[in-house]
């Protein structure tokens, strides 16, 4: 079963309360999201940790029930 991007937004939230998150579904099919992601814990990490930290506060559900994120992961400007 997919997951809907509230609650997509919602772990991400959880693990990053500072965040903008913005979830939005690329193909209209429930099944393929983007997901842009500003938080302050992002500061002094490299793209790829980064990007790692937010698959992380998804609790396993990438590649079971979230098939693909396209991640933009920034520090506040």
């Amino acid at each position: 079963m997919a997951m809907a991007a509230p609650d997509i937004e919602q772990l991400i939230r959880e693990a990053f309360p500072d965040a903008k998150v913005i979830v939005t579904d690329l193909a209209g099919d429930g099944d393929h999201y983007g997901a842009r992601v500003v938080s302050q814990a992002f500061a002094g990490k490299s793209r790829v940790q980064q990007h790692q930290m937010v698959y992380a506060a998804l609790k396993g559900n990438m590649g079971e029930a979230l098939h693909a994120l396209a991640l933009e992961t920034d520090v506040p400007k």
